[in-house]
């Protein structure tokens, strides 16, 4: 009898009775029962063509200690994509090098030499690793040259290939500007440093172009996934990354730049604080109460708190960093810290929710009972019983 790995998750079937041949010759006849076919075959229900439930009614705890025995055959119903921390450090470095455009932008604007300078470095600095780190996890670099070859607006992961693209070579036109002033003008460069001096505004003006979305996007990324944590966090997600990426570039500006040119980032730093605690905060309330656990224990949980701790530490930092160095630099290491811990809790937390089918099927459960309550019940999600 061929088998394959598929029979061991069919539940198990009762004992077949011993076939009986009867001496009868038609239904209804003397010695058959009625109903019966000719040469006592049992009915079609009696045994391996009979109607049985495949898949039991799932009944959850509020605990995921034992999913295997709470989810359908001991699997999870979503499948958490194959990503590790290297993943989360493209989400990282992603936040430090859009804030950093940003901040770079604004130093460009107002003549500040040496923040713009160091901005500028941060944002190329960032976006090399996080590239890096996206290139290891996808194991060849071949794949992302591959995810270029076509504009799809409606993949996050289309347009944020594009978006990292071209950030990528404003941010690097523009470093490289800066690196060539540091070095004294020693690189060979000939005729290209006149155009590289010509580029170098329009440059930094694009990279900061792309500066937010290149922050943003990859909340587009893990909410537009099935995972429930993510899934259900989509509407403001976006918005908890954006003040996360601020607060991560300006932090990392008040430990690399004199507290003299530090003021815009300092202000950013305070402001990113407070939009990032009441993001999260607001992110958390609207979520669904089963969705949200994930962000609230074990360690996404902790992550999740410290980041917020942080926040609030290098926010209220930032107010008294304009004399000391040393405060704007431990302030600015508390900045980047919370933004690293609120990206890698989101990260880890969205693929604890794929473990336990609890945040998967309840979720779903009362929003199709508030859709019947809201008297939608004419569609293909409502009627189906």
């Amino acid at each position: 009898m061929t088998t394959s790995e598929f029979d061991s998750y069919r539940p198990p079937e009762e004992p077949r009775r011993r076939r009986r041949r009867d001496r009868a010759t038609g239904p209804g006849e003397p010695g058959q029962p009625s109903g019966r076919r000719r040469g006592g075959l049992a009915p079609a229900t009696s045994d391996g063509g009979r109607e049985m439930a495949m898949v039991p009614e799932p009944e959850f705890s509020r605990t995921a200690t034992d999913t295997a025995s709470e989810s359908y055959y001991g699997r999870p119903i979503v499948k958490a994509p194959p990503w590790d921390e290297r993943v989360a450090t493209y989400l990282v470095c992603g936040g430090i090098a859009g804030g950093s455009s940003l901040l770079a932008f604004g130093a460009q604007l107002t003549g500040r030499e040496l923040l713009r300078r160091n901005a500028r470095i941060s944002a190329l600095a960032a976006a090399g690793v996080g590239a890096v780190a996206l290139i290891a996890d996808l194991g060849r670099p071949e794949r992302f040259l591959n995810m270029m070859r076509t504009v799809k607006l409606t993949s996050p992961m289309s347009l944020g290939s594009w978006v990292l693209a071209g950030f990528s070579t404003g941010a690097g036109v523009a470093a490289a500007a800066e690196v060539d002033r540091m070095t004294g003008e020693v690189l060979p460069l000939g005729p290209l440093r006149g155009v590289l001096r010509a580029a170098e505004a329009p440059a930094g003006g694009l990279a900061a172009l792309l500066g937010a979305p290149l922050a943003g996007y990859t909340a587009v990324l893990l909410s537009d996934t099935a995972l429930p944590t993510w899934n259900d966090a989509k509407e403001d997600l976006p918005f908890v990354f954006v003040s996360s990426a601020s607060i991560a570039a300006s932090g990392l500006a008040m430990i690399t730049t004199p507290v003299r040119e530090t003021a815009p980032a300092r202000t950013l730093a305070v402001l990113g604080a407070v939009g990032d605690v009441l993001a999260t905060r607001t992110m958390e309330a609207r979520m669904d109460p089963v969705a949200v656990e994930p962000l609230k224990t074990g360690r996404p949980g902790k992550l999740m708190t410290w980041s917020e701790r942080l926040a609030i530490a290098g926010g209220i930092g930032a107010l008294f960093a304009g004399r000391s160095r040393v405060v704007a630099a431990l302030s600015g290491a508390a900045l980047v810290t919370a933004s690293a811990f609120t990206r890698f809790g989101v990260f880890y937390a969205g693929k604890d929710s794929a473990l336990d089918p609890r945040y998967t099927v309840e979720p779903q459960k009362r929003r199709l009972a508030a859709r019947r309550a809201a008297g939608i019940t004419d569609d293909s999600i409502t009627t189906v019983r």
